[in-house]
């Protein structure tokens, strides 16, 4: 009977969806701007939180991230704007998708980069290895390998 509800519970738990983070306070009273002040959030990190949005963190550095963009889009900004006035004020850091630029390039292509030098490190390894294997024969054996190859029976 434990058992039963322990898994009614775990799978409950695993349909259950993100608890978001925005207040009644902070939705805007436009559907349409609301819509928009969500997908535009769904792009923007928790600069505190580091790996969460700031529509899931409920950090107060966030909430004021929240309010900060729709009051940009109540003023008329376009989305871009928004993300825009956002990223200058806080850094690329906050975007979850940040451009490619001199700054970013480690961010966008470093786990390839560690992947290639991890591919080499070991090709290296298994190529080094291989050859410690390898080794000459001193003559009292190569003789006994010649003795034993000339008799013809292999034993």
């Amino acid at each position: 009977m434990k058992a039963g509800l322990a898994c009614i519970a775990l799978t409950l738990l695993l349909f259950a969806g993100k608890a978001r983070a925005v207040l009644p306070s902070e939705e805007l009273s436009d559907p349409k701007l609301e819509m928009r002040a969500r997908a535009i959030s769904q792009e923007l990190r928790c600069v505190v939180c580091q790996n969460e949005t700031i529509d899931d963190s409920d950090a107060p550095l966030a909430h004021d991230l929240r309010v900060l963009l729709r009051s940009r889009l109540k003023a008329g900004d376009s989305d871009r704007q928004a993300i825009d006035f956002v990223a200058a004020r806080y850094g690329s850091f906050v975007l979850l998708r940040p451009p490619v630029n001199a700054g970013t390039v480690p961010l966008w292509f470093g786990p390839f980069a560690i992947l290639i030098l991890g591919g080499l490190g070991v090709a290296l390894y298994l190529r080094r290895r291989t050859g410690e294997a390898s080794f000459a024969l001193s003559e009292n054996e190569e003789s006994e390998v010649e003795r034993i190859l000339q008799r013809g029976d292999g034993a």
